[in-house]
């Protein structure tokens, strides 16, 4: 069991204490261990009784607990808790804005105890009546809810992405006859995933037995048929499609489940549809479909019925960005903030994965939630920067801070602090609830801030959890290319924000952007990975992307747009 499950299952016992109303002591105690803990490197998983005692600020009840769940993947007290407590209060506590005690009125004083009934009293105006909630609470809590239910049957790419690795690992070990693919969503490196699907030129009875003996997988006897295996994944939403077709069918049908609707549908006058070309014509290879369509080949992750095709027909597909492109990371927090591990330990874990440079970004002073830094801290770390730059060399340190742009578009900063820093990533973490006219504004505003080096996540969208800021695209893109800010492509799982379809439209703009992790820890630099599929999608390259640039190049391009701002 990994850490992070360790610690999700002693915040689950603290948010059940305070759910049943227990003493606060009590419930901050298993929050404080959390946060104290949240730092370590080594597993959790391979420490002694003695070993886990002996941890800073960990009391022996607490060890003692993880012990038993080293031991049983759980504890007593936990269990007790959960076998009085209604499953679905539990599943409210996933619901964005739902706090505890919120929930803890809405069981008590409604005695709604699952997730639909809830909905109900949104629909019928029974939560707005009852003490501290409201007309506008309920609304959010009923849109919160509509966008679970609408997402209940999807995972995030990465997440999905390991589930098909773990399919396609299964089926290698089996040795099947024949050749399968995987293809569908995943092949296309699509943000949200609700489907893996995989093409085989296995023999139909081999095939199914195969899969109906997988012991991660559940087979849909309804939903099964004569050429399609269908099921999904045990203790997972995430659906599974295989399907069998002939040798000479293969290519054809790969190509068909990799791409959109929209891609398949293209035609010259006159000509075949692409669709039509894999279906009838069963060509060797992916490459001859194109050919066929007198069109440059389309990578998978590219196949959305989009600009695409324009350029495929004009022969101008770009060449796309690689992972090995980048020369460093320029979105992490460290624990001046609210990250996991030291700064120094944040720039040898980006210096040792073989990168130039960190950019480093704990979050600002108004960012209270985040433990953000006042100006004194401000300062201590800056001297930390120069001493450990002195150290690593010539490995950088460059001097950075996601700033907050508060209600009005403004920084969070006096000017002479701002000054300081390498550069600025502005970002929004708060009032995301304003309308689209006002929220654009307030970030064209901060744009044109001289002190704005990027934009960050410019909607602050939550996948699967809550919806972006309602911003003009547009408007923003061209603000940034009026006044020469970057935008960041950022790449954690839970964001991928900017989203693809914005992309292109940011290069053609000469916008450039950034692939940043956005890492709170050491073992997240490498979400990177999933910025580079949302940046390939939108047909970005390595000319157009600002963290591929060598850390000197960078260092003057830093420099130089400071001087051009008068700063």
């Amino acid at each position: 069991m990994t850490n992070q499950q360790i610690f999700n299952l002693l915040k689950l016992h603290a948010s059940l204490l305070e759910l049943h109303g227990e003493n606060n002591f009590k419930v901050r105690s298993y929050h404080t261990a959390v946060f104290n803990m949240e730092a370590l490197t080594e597993p959790l998983s391979g420490m002694s009784l003695k070993e886990l005692q002996e941890l800073d600020g960990i009391g022996k009840a607490i060890a003692t607990k993880i012990d038993d769940i080293n031991q049983t993947g759980t504890f007593k007290q936990l269990e007790e808790y959960r076998a009085k407590t209604p499953e679905g209060l539990i599943d409210m506590m996933e619901i964005d804005g739902l706090g505890i005690k919120k929930i803890k009125v809405i069981w008590e004083g409604l005695g709604i105890e699952d997730i639909e009934a809830l909905l109900l009293a949104c629909e019928t105006d029974q939560l707005a009546q009852v003490k501290g909630f409201g007309q506008k609470t309920q609304e959010n809590i009923k849109n919160a809810l509509l966008f679970r239910k609408a997402n209940a049957q999807r995972l995030h790419y990465a997440q999905a992405e390991t589930l098909a690795q773990q399919l396609k690992d299964y089926l290698q070990e089996k040795s099947l006859s024949g050749k399968f693919e995987v293809v569908g969503q995943i092949r296309r490196k699509l943000n949200l995933v609700d489907q893996v699907q995989v093409i085989a030129t296995t023999p139909q009875e081999e095939l199914f037995t195969v899969l109906t003996n997988c012991e991660f997988l559940e087979q849909s006897l309804k939903n099964t048929g004569l050429y399609a295996w269908r099921g999904k994944f045990a203790n997972s939403p995430l659906r599974v499609e295989a399907r069998w077709c002939t040798a000479d069918e293969f290519v054809g049908e790969v190509f068909i489940h990799s791409a959109s609707p929209a891609h398949l549908e293209y035609a010259e006058a006159g000509m075949p549809t692409l669709y039509q070309i894999a279906r009838e014509h069963k060509l060797p290879t992916e490459e001859a479909i194109y050919q066929k369509a007198n069109l440059a080949y389309v990578v998978p992750e590219m196949r959305e019925g989009d600009f695409e095709l324009a350029l495929a027909k004009a022969g101008k597909l770009p060449q796309l960005l690689e992972v090995g492109d980048l020369k460093g990371i320029l979105h992490a927090h460290s624990t001046y903030s609210d990250g996991k591990n030291t700064l120094e330990e944040m720039a040898l874990a980006v210096k040792n994965a073989g990168y130039e440079y960190l950019g480093i970004t704990d979050h600002s002073q108004s960012a209270f939630y985040a433990n953000g830094l006042p100006v004194g801290r401000v300062l201590d770390q800056i001297k930390e920067i120069d001493a450990l730059n002195e150290k690593l060399a010539p490995f950088k340190i460059f001097k950075g801070m996601e700033s907050d742009i508060i209600a009005d578009g403004g920084l969070d900063y006096d000017n002479d602090i701002l000054a300081k820093f390498d550069f600025i990533i502005a970002s929004v973490h708060s009032g995301l609830k304003m309308a689209e006219e006002k929220a654009t504004a307030r970030l064209i505003k901060a744009i044109e801030n001289p002190y704005t080096t990027m934009l960050g996540h410019p909607t602050g969208r939550l996948l699967l959890r809550r919806e972006g800021y309602p911003v003009n695209h547009k408007k923003v893109i061209d603000a940034c290319a009026a006044n020469n800010v970057s935008i960041e492509i950022n790449a954690s799982p839970w964001r991928l924000d900017i989203d693809w379809q914005w992309v292109h439209y940011a290069i053609e703009k000469g916008v450039k952007l950034s692939i940043n992790p956005d890492s709170h820890e050491v073992g997240t630099i490498d979400h990177v990975y999933y910025g580079v599929c949302v940046g390939r999608k939108g047909g970005l390259t390595k000319e157009m992307t600002l963290n591929t640039l060598g850390v000197d190049t960078l260092g003057r391009y830093f420099a130089d747009r400071k001087k051009q701002k008068g700063i």
